[in-house]
């Protein structure tokens, strides 16, 4: 039990899963600094965190500027959230594909998430295949398909 409260053994154990949150005590699940943390060695850890920081949207914010694949686990809201989804796939494009559907449709998140990562391109809506802004955005990715 005292392990799971020990901030440097849940944060050496995130690195190498991220899924260790989930077992961390309740009080680090709930501290924004610990999780913030914990996100720097594993984006999806914040699936794990406490629900009251899931549906915080200023946290959530912080989290998903220093690791897009954050979005992921915030509360289904946010990934409804364009200030949200836009500051997930400004830091990794390939978060596109944990946000609500509808931003695969939206032509600005859409760009801003092949243009950080041309195989973002991947999650967006089949309507933009044909979009020369997008395919030069998404620059050198290799689209086979």
């Amino acid at each position: 039990e005292s392990l799971r409260e020990d901030k440097d053994v849940v944060l050496a154990a995130v690195q190498e899963d991220c899924w260790a949150l989930e077992v961390a005590g309740e009080s680090l699940r709930r501290d924004k600094d610990f999780v913030l943390a914990a996100l720097q060695q594993n984006g999806w850890a914040l699936k794990f965190a406490d629900k009251s920081l899931r549906t915080d949207k200023n946290f959530v914010l912080d989290a998903v500027r220093q690791s897009g694949s954050a979005l992921k686990g915030a509360c289904e809201s946010l990934r409804r959230d364009k200030d949200v989804v836009l500051a997930a796939v400004r830091q990794d494009g390939r978060a596109l594909q944990h946000a609500d559907e509808s931003f695969r449709k939206n032509r600005d998140v859409v760009l801003a998430a092949v243009q950080q990562c041309g195989s973002a391109f991947l999650f967006a809506d089949h309507s933009f295949s044909q979009d020369e802004e997008f395919l030069l955005a998404a620059g050198d990715f290799d689209f086979v398909e």
